[in-house]
């Protein structure tokens, strides 16, 4: 199969205090994307860092640490055909005031601080975000019965 990608998908603290993982975690596997490891989890302050070090220093950093270790997530890593931009696009933008209908920020929320979900933005981040939340013993390599009507050369 080509294209074959990982992305790492978090259910932010604001989806899950409001009762939204099912239908979230539904519009990635109805798109196609094949869950490989889940986790229902509160982040630590080290791995919050971690995972935002890119912004540190701006402005910002601090609020997006204090928010993702504010409650529990759940993470997801999932693969499939050009999985990043599926992943994304079924997101929508990071404004959730600009996001399209139809996607999970378009349909759901409203404000930027409280964006239900965070994807990978790259092929390299997906592969090293899906390393930094899962061990690789926590993920399941697997053939779904329906992959072969999914992806081309399955």
């Amino acid at each position: 199969m080509h294209n074959m990608e990982r992305t790492l998908i978090l259910v932010k603290p604001d989806g899950v205090q409001r009762g939204l993982v099912g239908e979230i975690i539904s519009r990635f596997e109805r798109r196609g994307l094949r869950l490989i490891g889940l986790k229902f989890m509160n982040v630590s302050q080290t791995l919050a860092e971690e995972h935002y070090a890119i912004h540190r220093g701006k402005p910002f950093y601090p609020g997006l640490v204090s928010y993702i270790t504010s409650g529990p997530v759940v993470a997801l890593a999932l693969e499939g055909t050009n999985a990043i931009v599926a992943a994304r696009n079924t997101m929508g933008v990071t404004k959730c005031h600009e996001a399209a209908p139809g996607t999970i920020r378009g349909d759901l929320g409203l404000e930027i601080g409280r964006n239900l979900v965070h994807g990978s933005d790259s092929v390299e981040n997906g592969e090293k975000e899906v390393a930094l939340w899962f061990r690789p013993e926590e993920l399941v390599s697997w053939t779904r019965d329906v992959d072969r009507w999914i992806f081309e050369g399955a």
